[in-house]
């Protein structure tokens, strides 16, 4: 099982479940054609996707377009159920970036026929991420700007105050839904921008001053 390094050093627990939402942000609802949701969609990956976004990335062959989704991930490092907003700030142990990558044909496929998504998002090695930092290093939830450079240019360029649903009130609401563990990870939607991957694509994501990440694709 994977295990995130925060602030350098691996951490003692491995990645739980990941809770990830859907069409967070509205430039990316809209680019893809889909309605703005009136409240979170969430969906999971299994522990077993998680990979280090440092090593070099392989993606699914001959299933379609592989599209990369950067998103800022919350390391939950306390129980939560039926929390306050206050209990979930105090619960984020670790931030970091993660990529969720999506076979957007088969997911285009799977929504036509109005079947789940997991096969689009859950495959192995589906969800890089990062080195983490720590919640005290964040200062203010609704200001955490996010890019990702993709062959020397800019591909997704976003910020956590663009979330339709913005960190903490989108955490009290998943814990009213799923009880979160020491260990899950949240992902918390991915800004416009997103596009394909080919082999031989390198990537550079970043979270404003805290975090940058380079990798490439196999």
């Amino acid at each position: 099982m994977f295990s995130p390094r925060i602030d350098g050093s691996p951490s003692e627990r491995a990645i739980g479940k990941v809770v990830c939402v859907g069409r967070n942000y509205a430039e990316h609802a809209k680019e893809l054609n889909n309605p703005i949701p009136s409240q979170p969609i969430l969906f999971m990956k299994p522990a077993a996707s998680v990979v280090d976004m440092a090593e070099p990335l392989t993606i699914p062959q001959q299933q379609g377009s592989v599209h990369h989704e950067l998103e800022i991930a919350l390391l939950i490092g306390k129980p939560l159920s039926q929390a306050s907003e206050a209990d979930c700030a105090a619960a984020i142990q670790a931030v970091g970036l993660a990529l969720d990558l999506t076979l957007r044909d088969v997911q285009d496929a799977l929504k036509q026929k109005g079947h789940p998504w997991e096969r689009a998002k859950g495959f192995d090695g589906a969800c890089p991420v990062s080195e983490f930092v720590g919640a005290d290093q964040i200062s203010d939830w609704n200001n955490m700007p996010l890019q990702l450079v993709r062959n020397g240019k800019l591909q997704q360029d976003g910020n956590s105050r663009d979330m339709l649903f913005p960190v903490l009130p989108l955490l009290a609401h998943i814990s009213s839904v799923f009880s979160l563990q020491p260990g899950d990870l949240i992902l918390t939607g991915t800004p416009a921008g997103v596009g394909p991957l080919l082999s031989g694509d390198r990537l550079e994501a970043q979270l404003g001053d805290l975090i940058r990440v380079s990798t490439e694709v196999l």
